[in-house]
């Protein structure tokens, strides 16, 4: 048996799978994230990260009945900054990746100092809301008792791989995200600008997520029910994992993930940086990633659903009834501003168009659809890097009833291939897990359906996304005038204080 296991935003799957990619057990538990202030988003590393571990794989474990495990892979949510002491003590919440925008200032900053251009060429990303580097920063500035306690930076994978074996080690593909303090071009450190970001920190060494880079100690065992010895892989972002438990590894490559952000991942032979991308290390040697994601996607529905009391199988189906176009609406889904190609943190939603006559199924199909026109976004940012995407594997819960991915389909008229399972980025996991100790995982994981696009609908909604492009650019002086009221009314009249 393989066991993989990832921590996502809002919940963390484990899986154990033979050695033929079948999954026999499965295991989950919902957490969240908490949101103490506007703009910070963060999870405790001990009440969710290592809680959620012990809880799944002891789960896991007890119903193995003695059943060998081979190996394990974690993955988690990232790029994340948990700064921990010299003996991997969380220090305080880890840092979320691009949903936290906390670091503005800082981003500022240092791309006045390095050069927006020299970043993108040497980093292959811009300095943005996902990078780690401000981050760090803005620790060392707002929280100088934290930064001077802090001698590890950790992930949520990193994290749960020193826990379980003692070593130090991050992935290449996360690392490529700390930017500007990754050399993309060289595959290291860029411990020059790591100086200048983050000076005395040391750095994880370096390995590449299917590595065997420790083994799970007595200490560990003992916490986990896992045996003593058992081999443990590097791991890496979950979004990486998803792909490569979907297939998603030759040239042209396309995941596409429906959760409670959205993102998209594709394959490269050699970085191709986009000023409205992340270009990274990919999840094997030699080969690269164009990312992009959105800050929100089924967040949003979930926001629609919560404000309108709905089930969402009644809402997926009222809005199937609906025709392309919503009845003339069109929403622009930044909730929480948006992540690629805009890198706006200060873009906010829309809806466009609404009348006394539109109800919430009409609503609802507008914010699948907006969340569409935000896909096609993307893609055109890919082709126009120069990385035209060639396969699209769609997985994730939006997957789910099809309606989502055929209004995609057809927005983008492109198809998309749907795998047998689409459990997540766990089944990724035990695939890293099961290359790591050398077995043949090509007959992992077939694809079983194709989404083909509608040429009609295609058709519709191609002035749709026109004015999609179009409503940001003519809203942008407002929707940042409304951000910065809404700011200032959360320091001076908050309405909540978060929690986890």
């Amino acid at each position: 048996m393989l066991l993989g296991i990832d921590i996502g935003t809002s919940g963390s799957k484990g899986v154990l799978v033979d050695h033929d990619g079948m999954v026999s057990l499965r295991a989950e538990r919902p957490h969240r994230v908490s949101t103490p202030r506007p703009g910070w988003v963060e999870h405790d590393a001990e009440t969710v990260w290592w809680a959620d571990f012990l809880a799944i794989t002891r789960d896991l474990v007890a119903a193995t009945a003695g059943e060998p495990i081979d190996a394990i892979a974690v993955s988690g949510i990232g790029p994340c900054l948990l700064p921990a002491d010299r003996d991997g003590r969380p220090l305080r919440p880890a840092i979320l990746y691009g949903v936290d925008t906390r670091a503005g200032i800082e981003i500022e900053e240092l791309t006045a100092e390095l050069g927006a251009d020299t970043v993108l060429e040497r980093c292959g990303s811009p300095l943005t809301s996902q990078a780690v580097g401000p981050k760090l920063r803005w620790l060392a500035r707002h929280e100088p008792q934290v930064w001077k306690q802090t001698r590890m930076l950790l992930m949520a994978s990193s994290f749960l791989v020193h826990r379980l074996t003692g070593r130090y080690v991050l992935d290449h593909q996360s690392a490529s995200q700390c930017v500007p303090m990754y050399d993309l071009m060289a595959c290291d450190w860029a411990t020059d600008w790591a100086d200048s970001v983050a000076p005395g920190l040391p750095l994880p060494e370096l390995a590449w997520p299917t590595e065997t880079v420790g083994r799970v100690t007595p200490e560990a065992a003992a916490a986990t029910g896992l045996p003593v010895g058992l081999p443990v892989t590097t791991g890496t972002i979950d979004a990486w994992a998803e792909a490569a438990g979907v297939g998603v590894r030759a040239p042209g490559d396309v995941m596409i993930m429906y959760g409670t952000t959205l993102f998209l991942t594709q394959v490269l032979t050699e970085p191709r940086p986009h000023p409205g991308l992340w270009t990274t290390c990919g999840t094997w040697p030699g080969t690269y990633t164009s990312a992009a994601g959105m800050a929100t996607s089924g967040a949003v529905t979930d926001w629609l659903r919560t404000l309108t009391g709905g089930d969402f199988d009644d809402m997926v189906d009222e809005a199937a009834d609906v025709p392309p176009g919503s009845r003339g609406l069109l929403v622009l889904p930044y909730f929480a501003g948006e992540r690629t190609p805009l890198f706006d943190p200060d873009a906010r939603g829309i809806i466009a168009g609404l009348t006394l006559t539109h109800d919430r199924a009409d609503i609802y199909r507008a914010v699948l659809e907006g969340i569409g026109y935000g896909v096609r976004h993307n893609l055109e940012a890919m082709a126009a890097a120069g990385g035209t995407p060639t396969r699209l594997v769609a997985v994730g819960g939006g997957t789910k009833g099809g309606l989502w991915t055929r209004i995609v389909s057809d927005i983008t008229g492109l198809a998309q291939q749907l795998p047998a399972d689409t459990v997540g980025a766990a089944l990724g996991d035990a695939l890293l897990a099961a290359e790591s100790i050398g077995l043949d995982t090509s007959a992992w994981n077939p694809i079983t359906a194709t989404i083909e696009p509608d040429p009609a609908a295609t058709a519709h909604y191609a002035p749709y996304y026109r004015h999609y492009r179009t409503l940001y650019e003519s809203t942008r002086a407002t929707t940042h005038f409304l951000a910065a009221e809404q700011h200032r009314a959360a320091h001076t009249h908050p309405k909540r204080t978060g929690g986890s």
